[in-house]
């Protein structure tokens, strides 16, 4: 465990990491629950045969509700019946692959990108939000639990969260969020905002390979190169994010409750 500003050693305190990390959480759950909405009812369809005879109309929303169904959307029929392990994938690789070119377009600046805080920030982000998708999937459901993973795989610090909060903290509901087109990219920017705080930990995340690193340098190629290699380490803290699951006893939030309950996933 890491010794900070209360102790010695660090320049942030593992207080300060878990309040900035429980905040990322807290605004990052609802953004995820939005993928499973269904405001024009298009997912819904996907639950029962195509309408017979429909209009135009009909016939159109049924494709389109095909469309989402064969690509696993949440909120689907499909994906209802995926299992854990296909949903936590999807994750990594829908949401990851979308959230992964915001992440690498600063490097057609090339070297002047590297200067330039964004792109750790919104790497460190990207990583947050598919590391909860993908661990809500695997059963890590209860926030403080969250950020004990995300403190090991981003930050290499062992922590409680549950016992550095204050009560204010710990206490925070994450409030439902009103339905809106590309949530998951307003989600990555918010959610940089909020990792702003921490910037000594920002370099401590899975990174890219050398070679992809070295390339990252180069004009307009640099995001090729960034993409590529924010691929790589975006999958390295999935693979370390699902290690630490697996040894780990976590909490889960219980349904219609404000309770806690301790399963090992």
């Amino acid at each position: 465990m890491s010794v900070g500003a209360n102790g010695s050693g660090d320049a942030i305190g593992d207080a300060r990491v878990v309040a900035v990390l429980d905040r990322a959480a807290w605004g990052v759950n609802p953004v995820l629950d939005l993928a499973s909405a269904d405001p024009f009812g298009i997912k819904a369809r996907t639950f029962v045969p195509p309408v017979e005879g429909g209009t135009r109309l009909d016939r159109l929303l049924d494709g389109v509700a095909w469309v989402l169904d064969f690509a696993e959307v949440p909120g689907t029929a499909a994906w209802e019946r995926a299992g854990d392990e296909r949903r936590a994938r999807w994750w990594l690789t829908r949401l990851g692959l979308l959230n992964t070119i915001v992440v690498a377009f600063p490097g057609v600046l090339g070297p002047i990108a590297k200067r330039l805080p964004l792109q750790v920030l919104l790497g460190f982000a990207n990583q947050t939000i598919v590391l909860i998708a993908v661990a809500r999937e695997l059963g890590v459901t209860d926030r403080t639990a969250q950020v004990d993973l995300l403190a090991s795989v981003l930050c290499d610090r062992e922590i409680d969260a549950r016992t550095l909060l204050t009560a204010d903290e710990a206490g925070w509901e994450a409030a439902p969020r009103p339905w809106r087109p590309l949530a998951a990219l307003g989600g990555l920017w918010s959610t940089a905002r909020v990792l702003r705080a921490i910037p000594d930990e920002l370099g401590k995340r899975p990174q890219a390979a050398q070679p992809w690193r070295t390339l990252g340098h180069l004009p307009v190629i640099g995001a090729i190169a960034d993409y590529l290699g924010e691929r790589g380490a975006l999958i390295d803290a999935a693979v370390q994010g699902k290690r630490w699951i697996d040894g780990h006893t976590v909490r889960t939030a219980v349904a219609g409750t404000g309770d806690r309950g301790t399963t090992t996933v």
